[in-house]
C-alpha cells in the first residue's frame, strides 16, 4: 500500500521540480552563448564548462604555471638543473618567475626545463663526456638524460634558462620520447605580439604560463611570410549592454549585440591541429580566446562573467588598442542566425595577421 504524500513530502517535491526547472535553464542559457560563438564550420561549438576542472583562479591570481610534456628547450642557463631540484613542473615554473625584477618586471629567466618523470629521468644520458664539450660547448646548457650507471637519477632537475629571443626559443627536441617538461615565461614589456589589420595595428600580450600550447602555436604564425585565410568574419558591438570599459549595464540584455569580434588563424597551406584546453579564466574586455579548440577565436568587447570559465585565454589585447577593436566591431554586417541564435558576419571580412615587434637595437 503506498503512503499518502504529507505536506512535508509534497514541500519536498515543490522544491525539486523548482530546482529541476532552474537547472535546465541554466544549461539553455549556456548553449545560447556557447552557440553564439559557432564559426563557420559546424563542428566548432564550445563544451560544457563542466568538463574543465582546472584551477578556476588561473591568471585571476598567480595561479598560472604550465608548461609542455615532451619538449625541451635549449637556451643560456641561468641556474643549473644538476644543482637544484624540485618536485614539480609548477615550482620550477615559479622559480623562474622569482627571477624577475619586481612584479611583472624583466625577467632574468624566461624559459624553463624540469624532469618530472623519476623512471625515465634516472635512465637519460644527460652528462656530455669532457670529449663532447670540447667539440661543442653549448651542451652545458643541454637537459638530456641518459644512463643511470653513469649519471644517476635525474629527477626533478629544474633547468632555468634564458632564451636569446624569446618569441623563437631555441627547440632541442619534442616527441614521445623526450622526458622533459618546458614552458616560457613573459615578463613585463616581453611577449608582446602585432595583430595587423587594415584597421590598425592592435598589440597583444601573449600568456604562455596560462597557454603554453595556444601561445606556441601563434609563434609558429609569426615565422609565416602571409596568412591567407586568416581573418576577422564576425563583428558585434557592445550594444547598450556594456559600458566603455566593459562592464555590463545593469537590468540590460546579454545581447544580442555578444560585443567581440571573431574569426580564424587557419592558414592556407599550414595544418591545424586541435588546441587542448588549457586555462579558462573569466572573459574580459581584451581577452583573446579559442573557440573550441581554434582555431576560430574571438576577442571580447565586454566583461562576460555570464559565460562562466569555459574559453581557453591565450592572450589580452593592450587597453591602448581596444579602439581599434572597437572600430572592428563597428562596421558593417549582415544579420545571420547560427542555431537559432542571431549573430552579426561582416559583409567584408578583415584580413589579419599576426606580427612580431621589431627587435631592438
Amino acid at each position: 500500500m503506498s503512503r499518502r504524500q504529507t505536506d512535508s513530502d509534497l514541500h519536498r517535491f515543490t522544491l525539486w521540480v523548482l530546482f529541476l526547472i532552474a537547472a535546465i535553464s541554466c544549461c539553455m542559457a549556456y548553449y545560447s552563448f556557447s552557440v553564439s560563438l559557432k564559426g563557420n564550420s559546424d563542428t566548432i561549438f564550445v563544451g560544457s564548462s563542466e568538463s574543465w576542472r582546472g584551477n578556476e583562479e588561473e591568471r585571476e591570481g598567480d595561479g598560472c604555471c604550465r608548461g609542455v610534456e615532451h619538449l625541451e628547450l635549449w637556451g643560456d642557463a641561468m641556474k643549473w638543473g644538476s644543482d637544484f631540484k624540485l618536485n614539480s613542473s609548477e615550482e620550477c615554473c615559479r622559480a623562474c618567475k622569482e627571477m624577475c625584477e619586481g612584479d611583472d618586471g624583466p625577467c632574468l629567466c624566461d624559459s624553463w626545463v624540469f624532469c618530472g618523470n623519476k623512471q625515465d629521468c634516472g635512465s637519460r644520458f644527460g652528462k656530455p663526456t669532457s670529449l663532447a664539450l670540447l667539440f661543442n660547448p653549448r651542451l652545458f646548457n643541454s637537459t638530456f638524460c641518459g644512463n643511470k650507471q653513469d649519471c644517476g637519477s635525474r629527477f626533478g632537475e629544474c633547468w632555468l634558462k634564458k632564451q636569446k629571443d624569446a618569441l623563437d626559443p631555441d627547440w632541442r627536441d619534442s616527441g614521445d620520447n623526450v622526458i622533459w617538461t618546458s614552458g616560457l615565461v613573459f615578463g613585463k614589456g616581453e611577449g608582446i605580439i602585432k595583430l595587423k589589420t587594415e584597421h590598425g595595428i592592435v598589440n597583444v600580450k601573449l600568456f604562455p604560463d596560462c597557454a603554453p600550447h595556444s601561445v606556441y602555436y601563434i609563434l609558429e604564425l609569426l615565422s609565416l611570410q602571409h596568412c591567407a585565410g586568416c581573418q576577422f568574419y564576425r563583428a558585434e558591438s557592445r550594444g547598450n549592454s556594456w559600458d566603455l570599459q566593459g562592464n555590463h549595464i545593469e537590468h540590460a540584455p546579454y545581447g544580442p549585440p555578444y560585443a567581440l569580434i571573431q574569426g580564424t588563424v587557419d592558414a592556407y597551406g599550414t595544418v591545424f591541429k586541435d588546441i587542448p584546453q588549457e586555462a579558462c579564466p573569466t572573459i574580459r574586455r581584451g581577452s583573446i580566446a579559442w573557440v573550441g579548440s581554434g582555431p576560430d577565436f574571438f576577442i571580447s568587447l565586454a566583461n562576460h562573467h555570464e559565460w562562466k570559465k569555459a574559453y581557453t585565454v591565450f592572450g589580452q589585447v593592450l587597453p591602448e588598442d581596444m579602439e581599434i577593436v572597437e572600430k572592428i566591431s563597428q562596421l558593417p554586417t549582415i544579420p545571420d542566425v547560427w542555431s537559432n541564435v542571431k549573430v552579426a558576419v561582416l559583409e567584408r571580412p578583415v584580413p589579419l595577421r599576426f606580427i612580431r615587434m621589431k627587435k631592438s637595437p
